[in-house]
């Protein structure tokens, strides 16, 4: 659907999102596909969310900026999958040009902010096992409330620029975005406005958000395999080298898809492999993060299965003293 402009343009007014595929079977086993991830990203995130918050135990930096990310995680898959979700049961599969531009800046601001966050994970774990003795000094409650902060104040106003830039671009026609959401480069190419000055400053940005959070975080895991080998070797270095491993492989594959996306220049790949990356970093992700960095972890097992048993024995408690 399009307006007409004085100047005898069109302007868009909704977009279509084409999502995955035109057969509705396929579209009824995504949905059910999507719907499986997403609910177990959303459950994961949740309860760990819960359990962080129930357990003083685990009122430690570590497991407040793990708080961080699984709140972040909740937001991000909200902002994108219900909307795709319903798009594989509608004919019309349209989102408003308002919503469309909300849901682009919500991506670039959560995905920003989940990169820095990783990074000051990072660097958290680097003191903790590198500099044990100055941990407790440095990480204080009031450093971790401003480096909490600093990432999500940053994430939201860095990608202030990309939507006052999208949002002075003309769309004229056509309006379908090849993708499951309102993504930079879909809807990039959809501008009838010239977009070279965008594409810098975007490059820019995505480079600084990105590659700048991801050395730190590379060089910061470095540094704990390098301290962990060079301890005696135990059970317990064993298993810190698994998790650190994990905990990698997850943020590698994150920040890698990230980096293929919008650091690569866009001509050097196809809007179908921008989708297949797409799901890493807005789903398989998501999904990971609370078995790799948490319920992995002894500690947090152990205090979920107390809020467990603390949450049955309430309600056996409650169901006797009715009858």
């Amino acid at each position: 659907m399009a307006k007409l402009l004085p100047w005898n343009e069109t302007s868009v007014t909704e977009f279509i999102l084409l999502g995955f595929s035109e057969s509705h079977e396929v579209q009824l086993l995504l949905f059910a596909l999507f719907l499986l991830f997403y609910l177990v990203a959303l459950a994961g995130n949740t309860l760990l969310l819960i359990t962080l918050a129930a357990e003083w135990s685990l009122h430690t930096p570590m497991y407040f900026f793990l708080g961080n990310l699984s709140f972040l995680e909740i937001c991000y898959t909200t902002n994108i999958f219900p909307c795709m979700l319903a798009s594989f049961l509608a004919e019309a599969k349209s989102i408003s040009f308002s919503g469309c531009m909300a849901q682009f800046y919500l991506f670039g601001s959560l995905g920003g902010t989940e990169c820095l966050l990783l990074s000051v994970m990072s660097y958290d774990r680097y003191l903790a096992i590198c500099n044990p003795l100055r941990y407790a000094t440095v990480m204080s409650r009031g450093v971790c409330l401003c480096l909490a902060a600093a990432s999500w104040i940053s994430g939201f106003v860095i990608s202030l620029v990309s939507i006052l830039f999208m949002t002075s671009l003309t769309f004229c026609g056509p309006n379908e975005i090849d993708h499951f959401f309102c993504d930079f480069t879909p809807l990039l190419r959809l501008a009838c406005s010239d977009t070279y000055l965008f594409e810098k400053v975007s490059f820019f940005l995505s480079s600084t958000l990105t590659l700048v959070p991801f050395l730190l975080t590379v060089v910061s895991y470095i540094y704990i395999l390098s301290a962990i080998l060079n301890r005696p070797s135990t059970a317990g270095s064993q298993k810190a080298i698994s998790t650190c491993s994990s905990h990698l492989i997850v943020v590698t594959t994150f920040y890698g898809t990230l980096i293929a996306m919008y650091v690569v220049p866009a001509a050097d790949h196809s809007l179908n492999l921008n989708k297949v990356f797409s799901i890493f970093y807005t789903m398989m992700t998501p999904m990971a993060n609370p078995l790799i960095y948490s319920l992995r972890n002894r500690e947090v097992r152990k205090a979920l299965k107390r809020l467990v048993g603390r949450k049955f024995a309430s309600c056996w408690k409650e169901k006797n003293g009715k009858m």
